[in-house]
């Protein structure tokens, strides 16, 4: 069954704020192997030019889950989750996520699209402070592959 198409242009307004907390970039850095020590410390970060701790460059893939979930769990959109993979990620950094960070995502349905018997949605999230500071655009690509294909 192929997504539907309708889902294009539709926005989605944050629903909650998402603090930055020291801990969380802490256990990001970590959880990636990245050991820097503006990702740890709050002296080596203030002396690189940062207010507070400043996450890794993916840190925001954290805030930007619950958003993406949000759609594919859409009965509407008619997505199967079992069937859903990961496509492509990419991020365009604004200005760097610090600790202290009030962080809202509003995403859109960029396309949607079917090649191949296999379904494509591409998802743009705006990233930004509460008070509306631009901290990172992501663009999601998920690919839902067609059970029809599977079953040939």
């Amino acid at each position: 069954m192929a997504l539907e198409q309708s889902f294009v242009g539709r926005e989605y307004p944050p629903e909650s704020v998402y603090e930055v907390g020291r801990e969380k970039i802490r256990e990001f850095a970590e959880a990636i192997g990245d050991p820097r020590p503006e990702y740890l410390d709050v002296d080596a970060a203030k002396a690189l030019g940062y207010a507070d701790v400043v996450a890794p460059p993916t840190f925001t893939t954290i805030v930007n889950l619950a958003s993406i979930n949000r759609i594919v769990n859409d009965p509407e959109l008619g997505l199967d989750y079992s069937r859903m993979v990961h496509g492509d990620q990419s991020f365009t950094h604004h200005s760097p996520v610090v600790a202290g960070d009030r962080l809202a995502v509003t995403t859109v349905v960029e396309s949607v699209s079917r090649r191949a018997g296999n379904d494509f949605i591409t998802l743009k999230a705006e990233i930004r402070t509460e008070s509306g500071e631009p901290r990172v655009t992501t663009r999601a690509l998920l690919v839902v592959r067609d059970a029809e294909q599977e079953q040939a």
